[in-house]
């Protein structure tokens, strides 16, 4: 907006000056400028003014009298008028023809004089005989307050308006200069000419003028409120302003690749002394609260063992047998691998097939919504979405085939109330069901169902308005009406380790079995995994195994074998050609009071130095707790440790290994 917004009045004058036109004039004859104009047929027109005589008035307003008055000879009595009489202005004698100032009627129309040669209630100027003044800006309007002449005279007709008029002595009339130039008007005719009795009123500008002040400051008030929200935080910062706080001050930098893949630690850093670190853990780790605890700790970048605590006796690991699970499936299967679920053609008529390939991730949410408990899975909606597209005629019967997995759905060493109706640790080892088996799909603790396999053969079956048809075998050949896979193998590992899911363990069991072309039963997958890491070149003295999850109290490990492993994955790149394949392993351990079943430890003083450092696989069984994983030192190195505990209470064990780790953290130990 333009900083000076002041309206100008407009005007159709290009030179307010009095001077006189050019042309003869004869002698002795003095010239009148005054204002006049108009209104005719309701527009503002040039007029013809006749002659004045004194008994016909004056067309002006009064007079502003000077000190001297040009010498004004009589004006003959016009022929027609086509403006009422007025009262004559009666002239005085003066020695030296003058120019009268006049006060037009209405000055804010068009020929209206320039207001600023007026002070305000002040005697006008008067300006030099025979000179011309300086050319002067467009008029303003007044004030109120205007130069009254001491003589008044009667007002004109309201059909009149000021315009500077030269009249000549000759009765000759003509416009001043500063509005129309200089031309002689042809002699007027005998007959007058119409004019309308009653002229249209003339326009308002104060009104104008006010409705334009108005508006100007209703958009000056409207824009300087844009500006104040536009600068508050808030809205600067939803807006994305240039001056909002959270503005970029810099460049945009440019998108940087992402990957889940885990670097090797820092090698560069000084690692912790085994006196040091001995003199470190000996309050913690001599807590009765670990009741009888073996460990070690092992310097990730050398191998080196650090500390070392009775680390070559089996003891009962609980879930941290998972880790020798997940390892073995890691380094001998390919990181890509999906399990599928399929519904085939049945031999009948209207009769289709459920064959499950163990995936116990399939999830029953809707379509769009991801598993909060296994990220990327399958959904039984696409596979039933298929099958509608691809089913000819009506479905009429959906049957189940379970022969993937065979033995047992239960092991060796677990507690009957682990696999009861209605638990929330473990249901039965079947080759397929919806959301591990869970009757919530987003509740991790939510209750087991007595046959997941079963039960999502009856929600296929109400998706597809057919009735659930018993167990069967597919043929081999039968024609696939729909199909879904699970995550790739790494994720599929990363979402066990997490949750510590029990039944995901015992099927990666089962899976690395078929793999390895064993039998798909909790022997066979017990068995294949311990070969596998064999044959990988680890120690597995001490070790025995009876299923995946390790809720069997039968299972013993030692706890040098969790920290070897453990100490292959996290090995600076290049070292160990195992690393490559056992870094996901790594990635699915919990956070130290940040996911998984660490997410609500690491909250007393005594530990929380921990928090966010430590990562780990826990166990708990009765009288068993145990944590295997690697922490950050002070000084940037990483650590890995296994520590295994008997004959602990649940509680008192598990907060007396988080002060070991944390402890762990804190050292620098030299």
């Amino acid at each position: 907006m333009p900083e000076n917004d002041a309206p100008r009045w407009p005007s159709d004058d290009k030179d307010t000056s009095s001077a006189e036109p050019k042309g003869a004039k004869g002698e002795g004859e003095t010239t009148i400028w005054l204002p006049m104009t108009g209104m005719a047929n309701g527009k503002t027109e040039e007029l013809s003014v006749p002659k004045v005589t004194p008994e016909s008035g004056s067309w002006f307003d009064p007079v502003v009298e000077v000190e001297e008055e040009p010498d004004i000879p009589e004006i003959p009595t016009p022929k027609w008028s086509a403006f009422e009489p007025v009262t004559p202005v009666e002239p005085e004698q003066r020695e030296e023809p003058k120019t009268l100032f006049v006060n037009p009627v209405q000055p804010q129309h068009h020929g209206e004089p320039d207001w600023d040669q007026f002070d305000r209630g002040a005697e006008p100027s008067r300006p030099e005989p025979k000179q011309e003044p300086p050319r002067q800006e467009p008029p303003r309007r007044p004030e109120q307050s205007r130069v009254e002449p001491p003589t008044p005279a009667p007002v004109p007709s309201a059909t009149m308006h000021a315009r500077p008029v030269r009249i000549e002595p000759a009765e000759e009339r003509f416009d001043s200069e500063s509005t129309v130039g200089i031309q002689r008007p042809e002699p007027p005719s005998k007959e007058p000419p119409a004019v309308e009795s009653e002229a249209a009123p003339a326009p308002k500008p104060k009104r104008k003028r006010k409705a334009l002040l108005i508006t100007t400051l209703v958009v000056v008030l409207l824009l300087a409120g844009m500006g104040g929200a536009a600068a508050m935080p808030k809205v600067s910062n939803r807006l994305g302003l240039p001056w909002a706080p959270n503005a970029p001050k810099g460049e945009i930098p440019k998108p940087a690749g992402i990957t889940r893949i885990l670097h090797g630690p820092d090698i560069n850093g000084a690692g912790p002394t085994k006196e040091g670190l001995a003199a470190a853990l000996a309050g913690p780790a001599g807590s009765p609260d670990l009741g009888t605890l073996t460990g070690t700790v092992v310097d990730a970048a050398s191998g080196e063992v650090l500390w070392d605590k009775n680390s070559g006796t089996p003891l009962t690991p609980a879930s941290t047998t998972k880790i020798l699970v997940v390892a073995a499936a890691l380094l001998s299967m390919d990181h890509g691998t999906q399990f599928s679920t399929k519904i085939v053609q049945g031999a009948d008529p209207g009769t289709v097939i459920l064959v499950a390939g163990g995936d116990p991730s399939l999830t029953s949410l809707p379509l769009g919504t991801d598993s909060p408990l296994y990220p990327g899975a399958a959904h039984v909606d696409d596979l039933v979405a298929q099958v509608k597209k691809a089913a000819v005629g009506k479905i009429s019967k959906v049957q189940l085939d379970i022969s993937l997995f065979k033995g047992p759905t239960s092991a060796k060493g677990w507690d009957p109330e682990d696999t009861a109706a209605g638990n929330t640790y473990m249901a039965p080892v079947l080759p397929v069901m919806a959301d591990g088996g869970r009757s919530d799909p987003k509740n991790d603790h939510a209750a087991r169902v007595a046959n997941p396999a079963a039960a999502l053969t009856q929600k296929i079956a109400g998706k597809l308005e057919a009735q659930a048809g018993g167990t069967t075998t597919a043929p081999k050949d039968a024609k696939v009406l729909g199909e879904v896979k699970s995550q790739p193998l790494a994720e599929f590992a990363n979402s066990l380790m997490q949750l510590s899911d029990n039944l995901m363990a015992d099927v990666l069991a089962r899976q690395l079995a078929l793999a390895k072309g064993a039998e798909a039963s909790f022997t066979g997958g017990a068995t294949t995994t311990m070969d596998v890491l064999k044959q990988a070149g680890f120690d597995l003295t001490g070790v025995q195994i009876n299923d995946g999850s390790g809720l069997s109290d039968q299972n013993r490990i030692p706890a040098k074998v969790l920290s070897e492993i453990l100490a292959v994955a996290a090995a600076p790149d290049g070292k160990d050609p195992r690393t490559a394949k056992l870094r996901p392993l790594l990635a699915g351990l919990p956070v130290a009071g940040g996911s998984g079943t660490l997410e609500k430890r690491y909250g007393d003083p005594a530990s929380a130095a921990g928090r966010g450092w430590v990562r780990g696989k826990t166990g708990t069984l009765s009288g068993v707790n145990t944590l295997a994983g690697v922490v950050l030192d002070t000084d940037g190195r990483m650590l890995v440790f296994a520590l295994m505990s008997s004959g602990s209470d649940q509680n008192k064990g598990r907060a007396a290994l988080d002060v070991v780790a944390a402890t762990l953290h804190k050292c620098g130990c030299r």
